[in-house]
């Protein structure tokens, strides 16, 4: 028996020790753990057409500073699950109903645990046990329930909840290097030894197939069924145009990846109405079944995954065809049920890009997922509410009120230069209230592409020059208030694997052996080598001259300099790139003495300290970087504290 099935085994024998308890008996030492996913299975006794949109089922919830409800999903048959944890060790209680009073099997049932924590040494193990992740109390970090720092360094495998990262629920190796025929758990702990702690994933890619259309096309009513990623060397067509046989509109001459699960399940029934287009009223529960195994192994490692809905060119066919506010709501709702027992960040939808053919506007997803949180409300166990966006959050979708479930910012996807430091330094800086930001779609190792070209450059992949690039994004984005953590990228983040051929992305095993990968772990060091104080940081580049070097571009990734720093001055942390120039830093304490220390991006490795005293105006000199120029060969990040 494999583990889920034991999961599976122990949840029902839970909740048959739960239902039939009386208020003085309790299950006997069922396991209960805090912070880890418990299920509730309860079996419909009516029949349903359609229960994935006839059926609302939930719990009342009742614990230690708790009671609130949670929402279940159907899970196929007749059969509903409710996922739920205990947020604080002590007596929960729990009553089950629905928005079908008449049918026995869904109301009227309850039952009670007793949760126990977990020791410090367990936390260490697994880092999930110190509870979800939630925003820092000055709203410009992210931390654990129990306040120790959560910094996120990422990875993106958009494509890794399909076939594409199989689930082998097999054991992997700590020496295992990435190959062709890579599984889900290889590829994980492969990351996990680089210090990785998160991925970012697509739940579905709905209306996507390696079928005779080209990627990107629209039916004969003009709508635009999908945007795809190509399958490179499978042709369907030769040029933009119109087929003749049946009045498509196509774009591209390859057809889209195949992004069903392990099993071939697609994540809707295909519409019978509209060929090519999913029936959004018709999820498939086997497919987000193949999904469960996922999101439980990345919780069992400590992992902290970004779980997206839908990317963007589902929008126009969903619109067009169905009641897109009504029916997406629905589905955001469908994941929040099943993966919210789960310690991951939920991005409502992947909107990298909002073309007008390809994509609904930023509003209508605005006013969707404002729905959904006025018809559901927030996550009942609090997880963070975010979105992968265009440019910025702030810019696409606004701020504040205007987008009220909104609990993260982000920059990405464009411009990958400079100019993100700038969103990200605006963002920092918004009060209604303050909230973390993160770059989600930096620039990306070995991806050709016209939005991957710092300064116009096209390095070729894991090169040097191309892997300074990743890293000069990193600190850049951190430091220039991104304090959420970081989000790293290669080309192969639509997963490229097993029975495609080279073509303009590279095989995923190939991308995850990139230098850029290594560099995220020093990162992390550097930020939180003053334990939770890099939280206390603000961007103050303004007290850099000079900031940037002669004719260093905006739209490049050389010759600027950043730096964040305490209110009370007495420590900061700066980061500069190739060809930046020597500094005098302004607004320290005057007359104090700081102690300087060097850190080397590359190797993680801190150099000599050395003692700094600023002057009577509070300016500290930097006379030179390590080799001892005053022009930087290569970047640098350095660390002021004052004594």
């Amino acid at each position: 028996m494999n583990r889920l099935s034991r999961l599976c085994l122990s949840a029902l024998l839970l909740f048959t020790l739960v239902a039939c308890a009386t208020s003085s008996d309790q299950p006997s030492e069922a396991g209960v753990r805090t912070w880890e996913m418990q299920q509730l299975v309860f079996h419909a006794e009516n029949p349903y057409d359609n229960p994935y949109t006839e059926v609302d089922v939930w719990v009342q919830l009742k614990g230690p500073d708790f009671d609130k409800r949670v929402y279940g999903f159907w899970d196929g048959g007749n059969r509903f699950v409710v996922r739920l944890v205990a947020t604080a060790p002590g007596d929960w209680s729990w009553e089950v109903g629905s928005n079908q009073p008449d049918d026995a099997g869904l109301n009227d049932r309850s039952g009670r645990f007793t949760a126990t924590g977990w020791s410090e040494a367990e936390k260490r193990e697994n880092p999930n046990r110190r509870g979800f992740v939630r925003v820092s109390d000055n709203g410009h970090a992210l931390e654990y329930a129990d306040g120790t720092p959560f910094f996120m360094v990422g990875d993106t495998w958009l494509a890794g909840s399909t076939w594409r990262l199989p689930f082998r629920n097999a054991a992997t190796s700590d020496e295992y290097e990435p190959g062709p025929g890579i599984g889900f758990e290889d590829a994980v702990n492969y990351r996990k030894n680089q210090g990785f702690n998160s991925v970012s994933m697509i739940s579905a890619f709905p209306n996507w197939e390696a079928d005779l259309n080209p990627s990107t096309y629209a039916d004969e009513n003009g709508i635009y069924l999908r945007n795809a990623w190509e399958k490179f060397g499978y042709d369907v067509s030769d040029e933009q145009g119109t087929d003749a046989s049946g009045g498509v509109s196509y774009w591209g001459t390859f057809t889209a990846k195949n992004m069903r699960d392990e099993y071939g399940h697609l994540p809707f029934a295909p519409s019978d109405q509209h060929p090519g287009v999913s029936d959004f009223n018709r999820l498939t529960p086997a497919y987000f079944q193949s999904l469960d195994k996922k999101m439980a192994h990345l919780s069992e490692v400590g992992f902290v995954p970004l779980l997206e809905t839908v990317r963007r060119d589902v929008g126009p066919s969903w619109d067009a065809y169905f009641d897109f506010k009504e029916s997406f709501a629905r589905f955001a709702q469908y994941l929040i049920a099943r993966y919210g027992a789960y310690n991951f960040v939920f991005s409502g939808i992947h909107l990298d890009w909002v073309p007008e053919d390809f994509s609904l506007t930023a509003d209508q997803f605005n006013e969707a997922l404002t729905y959904h949180l006025e018809t559901y409300g927030r996550p009942p166990f609090g997880q963070i509410h975010t979105v992968l966006i265009d440019r910025a959050t702030h810019t696409t979708l606004g701020s504040g009120d205007e987008v009220p479930w909104l609990d993260m910012h982000s920059v990405g996807n464009k411009p990958r230069d400079h100019r993100v430091g700038e969103n990200l330094e605006a963002q920092f800086f918004l009060e209604n209230p303050p909230k973390p930001t993160i770059n989600f779609e930096p620039y990306y190792t070995g991806w050709l592409h016209e939005i991957n070209k710092p300064g116009g450059e096209e390095p070729p992949a894991n090169s040097q020059r191309d892997n300074y690039f990743a890293r000069a994004q990193m600190f850049g984005s951190v430091l220039s208030g991104g304090l959420a953590g970081h989000v790293h990228g290669t080309a192969a983040y639509d997963i490229t694997t097993t029975g495609e051929p080279d073509g303009a992305r590279p095989h995923i095993w190939d991308a995850l052996r990139y230098q850029s990968a290594n560099y995220m772990q020093h990162l992390e060091s550097f930020m939180l080598s003053e334990g939770k104080r890099y939280q206390t940081l603000v961007p103050v580049t303004a007290d850099i001259a000079p900031r940037k070097a002669p004719n260093a571009p905006e739209d490049g990734l050389d010759g600027w300099s950043y730096m964040m720093r305490t209110a009370e001055a007495d420590l900061a942390m700066l980061y500069f790139e190739n060809a930046s120039v020597a500094p005098r830093l302004s607004g320290f304490t005057p007359g104090a003495s700081y102690v300087m220390q060097w850190f080397d991006p590359i190797s993680g490795e801190w150099l000599n300290r050395m003692s700094v005293m600023a002057n009577e105006s509070g300016e500290i000199d930097i006379a030179a970087f390590p080799a001892g120029s005053a022009l930087a060969e290569r970047d640098w990040a350095l660390k002021l504290k004052r004594q």
